[in-house]
């Protein structure tokens, strides 16, 4: 009989918790299941973030190179996914303060849709509020808008943001009232 190698199909099926003491005690199938089970939602998360797939992988995979090696440090009070999305929040914010200013999207021509059934005019109207929506998350200011999509994209509850962010319940609602605000003042004009 051969021996099977990688995670058995029981590991899906365990808590991140277990997973992760498995994968700190050098249980690398442990933390191949901890990539998968959480790799898609912070790759969105990154993407957000970022608004570039190529620096969304590299700062999800350094992320979760940062998590392997950190993996001893690990709390395990705290929920892995809320450790890890702290972690691929904290990369983004270095990659972007890194980052030469973006071109303003204005400056950027629009590509031609091949679409012939599209109706052009309800195209480039969504295409504006997009852009009208991007520009004014650009606007916030990064405690804001990363309550924002952690909330608002993510769906995380309160309690988990404020670990992530390691502020209080109370500071990630204000920030989340002030994004709010934000955001409906700046969009006004697409109601």
């Amino acid at each position: 009989m051969i021996e099977q190698t990688g995670s058995s199909p029981l590991d899906d099926d365990l808590p991140d918790g277990l997973l992760a003491v498995r994968a700190a005690e050098g249980d690398e199938d442990s933390f191949a299941v901890l990539v998968r089970r959480h790799g898609r939602a912070l790759l969105g998360l990154a993407g957000i973030l970022l608004g570039n797939a190529e620096d969304a992988e590299e700062a999800v995979q350094d992320a979760f190179v940062s998590a392997w090696r950190r993996l001893p440090e690990y709390h395990h009070g705290a929920e892995f996914r809320t450790w890890m999305y702290r972690i691929t929040v904290n990369r983004c914010l270095n990659m972007r303060r890194r980052r030469l200013p973006p071109l303003p999207l204005d400056a950027v021509a629009e590509p031609a849709t091949g679409d012939a059934w599209s109706a052009p005019a309800r195209a480039a109207e969504q295409d504006a509020a997009t852009a009208a929506l991007v520009r004014a998350l650009g606007e916030l200011e990064a405690d804001q808008r990363v309550c924002w999509i952690l909330r608002e994209l993510q769906g995380l509850p309160y309690k988990e943001i404020a670990q992530v962010t390691q502020t209080s319940e109370q500071t990630v609602r204000g920030r989340l009232f002030r994004a709010r605000q934000s955001l409906k003042e700046a969009m006004a004009p697409w109601r």
